[in-house]
């Protein structure tokens, strides 16, 4: 996608630092400074006035500080993408910034590559954005609410991403969960499902244990509601993700057939931006029915042969099934650099575009896990962290694509 140039607004009370990041940003010929604002109220006056691609917004303001402005912003114009910058690498405020619809979170002062980097991602997604017309608009804030407009979400569904591997063990379950959280802020709320009917971890991993389960929504599937389905959801109030769990029992998932999923699937997009779906790696029907349902299909592998072997497979079925191989975005994961066997090979191997790769980050990851902390939540700065904002803007990236390729087919 071809980018014009980055429409920037600078908001901070301290005049030298305003002062400071327009001379930085004045040598970058694909950013242009719109305006700059002393306060936060400022801020949000000219987001409307100029509306900019990218918001350079200090947390710290004397009078609407950096997080409210951001909520304000996103909500009536929720294309604006918000940096975040902050003299305090707090990870509450980090959270806090996320809920608000923050695209990223940096401390001041911040790396010249390092913010150049943010505001062209930053910039591309708000290109992106875009353009849509006033159904899309109000679909996105119908979902930001929880609800949905009859006849406007049908034609602006939210989007169901199904996180596969064939091979047990790669981490589909961390994926999903800390993409949930990296995708979730007002403007685009995200519900992950566990379809791993049997074993599902989804609220372990999340440190909930909820009394009601998918077992609760598939006898209902015809005459869902609103108001009964989030009844059922999980509420995970430290990322603000929804979560739909598992059957509690392995002998209780026969009890949801796969036409049931689907249909719960096909629900929940007129409520979520994002349905993010874990799967388990055996191809029962609720996975089979997810799949074909999907606007993007994660698959994942490790670096370890058997791995790779069996993502050849599942591969191979898809393109026979006749699924187009821009649905699928191909993830390595716990990617450890002394394995001679690198991406660039196993995409060579599988003649298939890796589309992000997480590093490997066992003190990170294996504890965040077992307290039930994200490490989206008190982590997200460290390698896996970052490896996961890349995943989601792939993610992202790739839909426009793929929205932008379905209406010039229309």
């Amino acid at each position: 996608m071809a980018l014009g140039k980055i429409k920037t607004l600078i908001v901070d009370d301290v005049a030298e630092t305003r002062e400071n990041v327009r001379k930085l940003l004045q040598f970058e010929a694909d950013v242009e400074v719109v305006g700059t604002a002393r306060t936060g109220r400022e801020g949000i006056q000219l987001a409307q006035e100029l509306d900019p691609d990218v918001i350079l917004m200090d947390i710290n303001m004397p009078d609407i500080d950096g997080i409210t402005a951001t909520g304000t912003i996103r909500q009536t114009s929720p294309h604006i993408q918000v940096i975040i910058l902050s003299v305090q690498n707090d990870q509450n405020y980090m959270r806090r910034a996320m809920l608000a619809g923050a695209r990223d979170f940096l401390t001041k002062p911040p790396m010249g590559d390092e913010l150049i980097s943010a505001i062209r991602h930053a910039g591309e997604m708000a290109q992106s954005e875009r353009g849509k017309g006033g159904q899309a608009r109000a679909a996105s804030t119908a979902a930001s609410a929880g609800g949905f407009i009859p006849g406007v979400a049908a034609l602006n569904n939210g989007k169901i991403i199904t996180v596969y591997s064939p091979k047990g063990g790669t981490g589909c379950t961390t994926i999903a969960v800390n993409l949930a959280i990296a995708l979730n802020n007002e403007a685009t709320r995200v519900v992950v499902v566990d379809g791993n009917l049997q074993f599902g971890d989804v609220a372990m991993f999340l440190n909930e244990q909820g009394k009601n389960t998918i077992l609760d929504l598939a006898p209902r599937v015809d005459d869902l509601e609103v108001d009964l389905v989030e009844d059922i959801l999980i509420k995970h109030q430290a990322s603000g993700i929804s979560v739909l769990a598992s059957s509690p029992r392995p002998e209780m998932a026969e009890r949801v057939s796969g036409e049931q999923f689907v249909k719960i699937l096909q629900f929940l997009q007129t409520m979520y931006a994002y349905v993010i779906v874990d799967t388990a790696s055996l191809l029962n029907d609720a996975v089979l029915g997810s799949i074909d349902v999907s606007d993007i299909i994660l698959t994942i592998s490790t670096q370890e042969i058997p791995a790779i072997k069996n993502t050849r497979l599942f591969l191979d079925l898809l393109k026979s099934v006749g699924v187009s191989k821009e649905k699928v975005l191909f993830l390595i994961n716990k990617l450890d650099k002394r394995i001679p066997i690198t991406p660039e090979k196993i995409s060579d191997n599988l003649k298939q575009e890796v589309s992000a790769a997480i590093p490997l980050d066992e003190k990170i990851v294996i504890p965040a896990g077992n307290r039930g902390v994200p490490f989206m939540i008190d982590n997200k700065n460290q390698p896996a962290g970052k490896g996961i904002f890349a995943l989601a803007e792939a993610i992202r990236v790739r839909l426009s694509s793929l929205e932008s390729e379905a209406e010039a087919r229309n």
